[in-house]
């Protein structure tokens, strides 16, 4: 869900504008889970930028009060969202912890670093959502821990259908800043890509998993 156009423009720009986004329709990327893409996106690249990190996490922080009220912790997923997510913490003057993608095999042994109590409530912090899995995995980590998940925000989403339905299917409120129709047309209208690249972009959308250049 995008709470405000305006927010979802400038977030495409800025990520456009600082290559934390890639689109090379002609040229696609190979994703790890063996797609083809005509996307790249790595949101890492924001923390270089003070104006857009600032930018970024003054957004998030608002749209956590606004949709959630201040919660008790943030928790990141790591680890692409830890640094973000500490950053929204810290505007919100509140906890943070994260959330590894498997219990740590040594140690503690600990999934979820930092500190935790049962029955608090946790917003979490996304950089990216693709299929939404791994997300969803770390929101399960939490609540096991006892943490009351009253949703997750995340700076941006392919907007891909079976996300939609992971979300849904665990009853898990999902805010990004921007997505993928809000980044197709800052693209266009910004001529970064043609009304034929368009097409393309499009048609890979619909059908990632089987897209042939």
């Amino acid at each position: 869900m995008i709470l405000n156009k305006d927010t979802a423009k400038k977030t495409a720009e800025l990520l456009l504008q600082i290559k934390a986004i890639k689109l090379s329709p002609s040229d696609p990327f190979n994703w790890a889970s063996g797609w083809k893409s005509p996307i790249y996106c790595d949101n890492r690249i924001t923390l270089s930028y003070p104006s857009v990190r600032v930018f970024l996490k003054k957004e998030i922080a608002n749209i956590v009060e606004l949709e959630y009220g201040k919660p008790d912790v943030i928790a990141g997923v790591a680890t692409g969202a830890i640094a973000i997510g500490i950053l929204v913490a810290q505007e919100l003057g509140v906890p943070f912890i994260y959330v590894r993608p498997e219990p740590k095999k040594h140690g503690r042994k600990n999934q979820i670093e930092g500190y935790l109590e049962s029955g608090q409530n946790v917003v979490v912090i996304e950089d990216l959502i693709s299929t939404g899995n791994s997300s969803l995995n770390a929101v399960e980590a939490l609540k096991e821990a006892g943490a009351v998940v009253k949703g997750m925000v995340a700076i941006f989403s392919y907007g891909f259908e079976i996300a939609d339905k992971n979300f849904k299917d665990k009853n898990i409120s999902l805010t990004t800043l921007s997505d993928y129709e809000n980044l197709l047309e800052q693209a266009l209208n910004s001529h970064y890509i043609t009304n034929e690249e368009l097409v393309t972009l499009n048609d890979w959308r619909n059908n990632p998993s089987d897209w042939k250049q």
